[in-house]
C-alpha cells in the first residue's frame, strides 16, 4: 500500500509539474516572440526561445544564475560538467562561468523555451540565516555547475512572476517577494547549500568569486597569479586548487576565455573590427587573438560576428 501511495504521489507531482510547465511555456512565448534571449524589465531575468536545432554549439557567459527549461531539451557544458536538461530538472551555476549550448529538442510548431534567473549574493546571505539558523551543513565538493529534479513550487513561483510584470501596477511591490520566495525554495533544495555558498562571506565559492570579480574588472590588464591569491588571502598552491575546483580551469585559462567574450561582445555591440577588439582587451598581438578566437569560437572573428548578426535577424 505504501509503494501505490507513493506511485500515486509521484503521478500526481508528475501531472502537476507538466500543468505549470505548460502555463510557465506560454508566458515565456509572449515575453520572447521569436528566437533569441531577451531580458525583462528586472534585472536578471531572461528568456530565451529556439525554434530549430542547434548545428553547432554556442558558446555563452553566465552569471550565478538558476535555470529552467520550459519546453524542448538542450545539452549545457559548463566545466567538465555534461547535462542533457529538459523540464524535469533545473541547471544551477554558482559563479561567473563560460558554457557551451546547444538545443537538440527544437522546432516551428514547439520551440526550445527557457528562463534563468541570476542569484543575488547579498539577498541570499540575509535570507542563509533564516533558512538556516543552526548554520550551514558542511560542503564536501565544489562543482562549477549542478543540476537537480525541478521543484514544481520553484516553477509556480516563476509563472507567477512573470504574470505580475504584466501588471505593471503590481510588479514593483510584488515581484522582489516572489523572487524572494524562489531563493528561499532553492535554499531548501537539495542543492540549498552550495547556493548558499554564493552568499558566505568566507566560502570558497565567495573567495574565488572575488577573484573572478577582479578580472571582470581588469580583463585587459597583465594579471599575475600570485596577486589573484594575495587578494583572496590564499596561498598560491591552494588559490590554484580551489579556483580549478569550481571553474574546471586555470585563471590563465578564465582570463583568456573572458577576454575572447569580451571582445566578442565589444565586436557586435560597437561594431568595431578584430584588431581594435584585441587591443581593447588586452592581447598584444592580432594573429594571436585570431588564432585563440578562432579555437574557441569556431570561426574567425569577422565570419563569426556575421553569423551571430544574421542569427538575430
Amino acid at each position: 500500500m505504501v509503494t501505490t501511495n507513493n506511485y500515486l504521489m509521484s503521478m500526481d507531482n508528475e501531472k502537476a509539474l507538466k500543468d505549470e510547465m505548460e502555463k510557465l511555456s506560454q508566458l515565456i512565448g509572449i515575453y520572447a516572440p521569436h528566437d533569441g534571449g531577451f531580458s525583462l524589465n528586472i534585472p536578471g531575468i531572461y528568456v530565451g526561445r529556439d525554434s530549430k536545432i542547434d548545428v553547432d554549439i554556442m558558446k555563452n557567459f553566465y552569471m550565478p544564475s538558476i535555470g529552467i527549461i520550459a519546453q524542448g531539451t538542450k545539452t549545457i557544458m559548463a566545466g567538465k560538467e555534461i547535462y542533457q536538461c529538459d523540464y524535469t530538472h533545473m541547471h544551477f551555476i554558482p559563479i561567473a562561468l563560460p558554457v557551451s549550448l546547444r538545443t537538440t529538442d527544437a522546432s516551428s510548431s514547439k520551440p526550445f523555451l527557457g528562463i534563468r534567473m541570476e542569484l543575488d549574493a547579498k539577498r541570499i546571505a540575509e535570507l542563509v540565516m533564516k533558512v538556516y539558523p543552526k548554520g550551514l551543513p558542511s560542503v564536501h565538493k565544489c562543482s562549477s555547475s549542478y543540476v537537480t529534479q525541478t521543484d514544481v513550487n520553484i516553477v509556480n513561483a516563476m509563472r507567477r512572476m512573470l504574470e505580475c510584470l504584466q501588471k505593471t501596477d503590481d510588479a514593483e511591490l510584488i515581484v522582489p517577494l516572489i523572487i524572494d520566495e524562489i531563493l528561499i525554495r532553492l535554499l531548501k533544495s537539495p542543492i540549498g547549500v552550495h547556493i548558499a555558498e554564493i552568499g558566505l562571506r568566507d566560502s570558497d565559492i565567495q573567495q574565488v568569486t572575488k577573484s573572478i570579480n577582479w578580472l571582470r574588472e581588469n580583463f585587459a590588464q597583465t594579471m599575475k597569479v600570485s596577486d589573484l591569491a594575495e587578494l583572496v588571502h590564499m596561498s598560491i598552491s591552494s588559490f590554484h586548487e580551489h579556483f580549478k575546483a569550481v571553474t574546471s580551469m586555470s585563471p590563465l585559462q578564465y582570463q583568456k576565455v573572458l577576454r575572447l567574450h569580451e571582445a566578442r561582445h565589444l565586436m557586435l555591440s560597437k561594431n568595431i573590427n578584430a584588431a581594435t577588439a584585441s587591443q581593447l582587451v588586452g592581447y598584444l598581438s592580432d594573429s594571436q587573438f585570431n588564432r585563440d578566437y578562432s579555437s574557441y569560437f569556431g570561426d574567425p572573428p569577422k565570419r563569426d560576428i556575421a553569423k551571430l548578426r544574421q542569427l538575430a535577424q
